[in-house]
């Protein structure tokens, strides 16, 4: 019999700064995530139509490469997968309502507080254990 793969939690960046969202990817990998990045809204919808389900966290900028803004990625997300914990982030305030459920960090956020929503996220997503 083989051993148990212990169970990894998939994030999604969405962020059009390479240093953010570099920086976000990072600090999700030490909290024991596979993380996968993109820069536009579009990129992350093809992700989420393929791996939604599998998606522990998503995190996105407002403001983004593209057409569509990090609000309407969110309502995309929450609609696909209503248990995904969706955090928008931005330096400035929203002019558009989020999703239910759907948390908003205005910029710049701590390093810390990454690290506690992933540590959420993936005590939810592993079912609480």
């Amino acid at each position: 019999m083989g051993q148990a793969k212990p169970f990894r939690a998939t994030a999604l960046i969405v962020e059009d700064d390479p240093s953010q969202r570099e920086m976000l990817s990072l600090l999700l990998e030490q909290s024991d995530y596979d993380v996968i990045q993109c820069e536009s809204a579009e990129a992350a919808e093809l992700v989420l139509a393929k791996n939604g389900g599998c998606l522990s966290l998503m995190m996105t900028d407002v403001n983004l490469a593209g057409v569509m803004s990090g609000v309407e990625l969110a309502h995309i997300a929450k609609a696909r997968n209503p248990a995904l914990d969706v955090v928008v982030t931005s330096g400035r305030p929203l002019a558009q309502p989020l999703p239910a459920g759907a948390k908003f960090w205005s910029k710049p956020w701590a390093a810390l507080d990454v690290l506690r929503e992933a540590q959420i996220a993936h005590v939810v997503a592993d079912g609480g254990r």
